[in-house]
């Protein structure tokens, strides 16, 4: 799954912020959650704390093994 649309998306977060990941892929807002979810009966988003501030690459393909995290999924 190469393709550039599961390409996973550079941001920056920040130490202590909570932050909710779209873990559906219906949002218009990758790769956060825009509550897209509800009206598609899709799973909700995982929400999660950042530990520090820093930039991130966030999944947009939903098939890492650490959510919200790339772990490369989308190349294979």
């Amino acid at each position: 799954m190469s393709d550039t649309k599961y390409s996973p998306i550079p941001v920056n977060l920040e130490s202590g912020k909570r932050y909710s990941w779209c873990s559906c892929s219906f949002s218009s807002e990758q790769p956060f959650c825009d509550g897209s979810h509800r009206a598609n009966k899709a799973t909700p988003p995982l929400v999660f704390e950042a530990e520090e501030t820093k930039e991130a690459w966030l999944c947009t393909c939903k098939q890492t093994g650490t959510p919200p995290f790339c772990d490369g999924s989308h190349n294979g």
